[in-house]
């Protein structure tokens, strides 16, 4: 009896160009709870070594009473967590972000998650490549915006 060799299809992240997004598209991330590994993992990647973020002595005498996650790290996370979609996968380039606003704080143990919207998909002069513009909404558990930016990518057409 011979055995037929069947070829099986690898399956893995799903491959997006810019054809797959137009404007006002919605996108919505996967979560991420903030611990305090992240909040002492950036200060030592970025040299931003505040009180407010590592001093929980010192951050309890503030408004907030308590350590806030840095607003970079947040936009940071925010924008790794809208990768995890997959639609990024053809990126050409990272053109920059606009409009950020940390509107209140992350606390440790705060999980954040993105929901956003597609402002702008249009075809670009540079053959083969198209331009999203993305608004971004970065929210916690219960459902509040913790900040908002927008961000432009150019991309892969098919």
């Amino acid at each position: 009896m011979s055995e037929q060799v069947q070829e099986r299809l690898v399956k893995g992240r799903p491959d997006h160009f810019w054809d797959d997004l137009v404007t006002d598209d919605r996108l919505k991330s996967p979560g991420i709870t903030i611990s305090e590994a992240h909040l002492v993992q950036w200060a030592g990647l970025t040299g931003d070594w505040v009180s407010l973020h590592l001093d929980e002595e010192y951050a309890s005498q503030t408004p907030f009473g308590q350590r806030i996650g840095h607003g970079p790290l947040t936009l940071s996370l925010g924008l790794g967590l809208m990768t995890q979609t997959g639609y990024f996968t053809n990126v050409i380039a990272w053109l920059g972000l606009d409009a950020v606003r940390a509107v209140q704080p992350v606390f440790i143990g705060d999980t954040i998650h993105v929901e956003a919207t597609v402002s702008e998909a249009r075809v670009t002069s540079k053959p083969g490549s198209g331009l999203w513009t993305i608004d971004y909404a970065v929210l916690k558990q219960d459902g509040s915006t913790v900040m908002t930016f927008s961000s432009s990518f150019l991309i892969k057409r098919r």
